[in-house]
């Protein structure tokens, strides 16, 4: 059996998955505990312990190297929604949808969400959402697909903004901030996730709204919190204040990686244990 064969308990599971009445449900209760996952291994790593895994449009970063997420194509976000799909459980999938998915119309939005939907198994999708996404949000509630909302600092704005920055440090932009947020909230998302806002901010749309909030560079104030998991791994030299790195796998990583070099180099490896034999008769 290959290392990367699913175990029984995920492949014939019986457990119950999280759904998005669930994750409404816990407004104001017990924290919600969100990561990104891209693959079927670390999504199998990470389901026991979350209760949310996002299928992030961050993959096009964070896996393909890409410079920001505009490129990230809609194909990516299924083949990757499929992996995470297959190495989960019990966390609720949810799938970004990318740059240019959603924006023209709500029926594209709802042919793109349905397709994501269909095609990966996931329970739910995401949008970032400025004002003029609201309607779409409540066309695609009304229709039957959970929507997560993003409000705040949002990548795929990240061309017309000159870059990642924080948002809601004066008053026209925490007003918007808000506003984005209310209007996400009445049009029937389920979460939204406020990522790089002021921490005041953060607080006042977590009372201001009925979804639950799950905060990423926001404030512990937020109904839950999410990460980019290679990012709390510790698998890059930079990243943004507000990640807080719970290992060191790069400097880990790098040190298996010469290990493993200087052995092939020394033909210490492989040894006895590494190879076959012939069975004796």
């Amino acid at each position: 059996m290959s290392a990367q064969t699913p175990p029984e308990s995920v492949t014939k599971t019986q457990q119950r998955r999280i759904t998005p009445p669930d994750v409404r449900a816990r407004k104001g209760a017990e924290p919600l505990v969100c990561l990104t996952a891209y693959d079927a291994p670390t999504a199998r790593l990470l389901d026991p312990h979350c209760d949310v895994l996002l299928v992030g449009d961050s993959v096009g970063m964070v896996v393909h190297g890409l410079p920001n997420t505009i490129p990230v194509t809609l194909e990516m976000m299924v083949l990757h929604g499929q992996a995470v799909m297959r190495g989960s459980a019990r966390s609720l999938v949810v799938v970004d949808m990318p740059f240019g998915s959603y924006e023209t119309s709500r029926e594209q939005a709802f042919d793109n969400a349905a397709r994501i939907l269909r095609e990966t198994g996931a329970q739910a999708v995401k949008l970032e959402s400025g004002v003029y996404i609201a309607e779409t949000i409540r066309f695609l509630a009304e229709r039957g697909v959970p929507v997560m909302a993003h409000v705040g600092l949002r990548p795929q704005a990240a061309l017309a903004e000159g870059g990642f920055k924080a948002k809601g440090r004066d008053e026209a932009e925490r007003a918007r901030v808000l506003a984005e947020a209310r209007a996400a909230d009445e049009a029937g998302a389920f979460a939204i996730v406020v990522e790089g806002v002021a921490e005041e901010l953060a607080g006042e749309i977590t009372q201001a709204v009925k979804a639950p909030t799950i905060g990423i560079g926001a404030s512990a104030s937020c109904d839950g919190q999410i990460l980019v998991t290679p990012d709390m791994l510790g698998l890059f030299d930079w990243t943004p204040r507000f990640v807080k790195r719970y290992a060191d796998l790069k400097g880990l990583t790098e040190e298996a990686v010469k290990a493993y070099a200087e052995e092939v180099r020394a033909r210490r490896f492989p040894g006895p244990d590494e190879v076959y034999r012939i069975k004796s008769r």
